[in-house]
């Protein structure tokens, strides 16, 4: 959940309407704040991780500052980095650069600040309509991380904003990972549309000792899911030997976190198999809404100590 607002606006109204935005998570729908970087392009990011939108206040530059962190600007009593989008998405057409509006982001438990060139509206779709992005997007190296389109057919690239924070300041190194006995006999399946997190997730598990394998998106992971389970209902298998922990995203394209899990948790064949939601969403609004859909626990990314000792225990657990 997001308590954003945007500045010069009575908030009141996006307040009162928070609730009912929290629970879209369990639709298979989404809300993307559109935005623009000086060109005819629509960008998008996710409502639940923006907190505030403002104009651009004075920005303190220090020195040794990474490409694309432009400085620091005093928040709420916090020191947050400002970083400039325009440096790391490749647009076309000649852009203005303004950058007059700064967007302040929380996820992954980190406080950011985005500098875009002005900001649009809101709008919803169904995570159905949110797809992959194709070849001609591998300019950005990765950070387009879906595309979807306007209710009147425009083009809007969703932004892979924990992909954008690592080229900015660094990846986190996985560490603190502890490997454990009997861990080459279990294996993790794992959905995320992110490059990077699935990289990252992997590393985790490699570490553990885990067998692994992944989904590219949710509607990936079902298929892949149930073709699992039919698998070894044939060869007279219980599914928990194949599959002992389920790791899902919340946000993904074509079916979300949310709706993966309820169907997973609402079907016979996976009785017994745990699912944690591992999300960049966490607030404890979001984590109520995987709890409310069957979730066995909630993490948030992307923390790797954390991470292996959420899934330890259910590893650890014998059929």
């Amino acid at each position: 959940m997001s308590d954003y607002q945007f500045e010069g606006q009575d908030s009141h109204g996006m307040l009162d309407d928070i609730d009912a935005r929290t629970r879209l998570a369990g639709s298979n729908k989404m809300e993307i704040l559109l935005f623009s970087l000086g060109t005819g392009e629509n960008f998008g990011i996710n409502v639940f991780k923006v907190k505030e939108v403002s104009r651009t206040p004075k920005i303190t530059r220090t020195p040794h500052m990474p490409l694309g962190v432009e400085g620091l600007i005093a928040l709420r009593g916090s020191i947050i980095p400002v970083i400039s989008l325009g440096s790391f998405v490749k647009t076309r057409g000649r852009s203005t650069n303004s950058e007059s509006t700064m967007l302040v982001t929380e996820y992954s438990r980190r406080t950011l600040a985005f500098l875009v060139d002005s900001v649009d509206r809101i709008i919803r779709v169904d995570w159905e309509s949110v797809r992959a992005p194709d070849s001609m997007m591998n300019a950005n190296e990765g950070l387009i991380t879906a595309v979807t389109e306007t209710p009147n057919g425009q083009l809007v690239s969703i932004l892979d904003v924990e992909q954008v924070l690592a080229k900015a300041l660094g990846e986190i190194a996985v560490a603190g990972v502890e490997r454990f006995e009997d861990a080459a006999e279990n294996t993790i399946f794992f959905a995320d549309d992110s490059p990077l997190a699935r990289r990252k997730i992997a590393e985790v598990l490699d570490k553990m000792g885990v067998q692994h394998k992944y989904a590219v998106n949710g509607r990936d992971a079902w298929e892949k899911l149930k073709a699992a389970a039919a698998s070894a209902t044939n060869e007279g298998v219980p599914l928990d030997r194949r599959i002992k922990l389920i790791l899902v995203d919340a946000e993904m394209p074509e079916m979300d976190g949310y709706v993966l899990t309820r169907n997973i948790k609402s079907d016979f064949r996976f009785k017994g198999i745990p699912v944690v939601m591992h999300s960049s969403l966490s607030s404890e609004a979001n984590k109520a809404q995987g709890q409310s859909v069957g979730v066995d626990a909630y993490v948030a990314k992307f923390e790797p100590t954390l991470l292996s000792k959420t899934l330890m225990p259910y590893l650890q657990r014998r059929p």
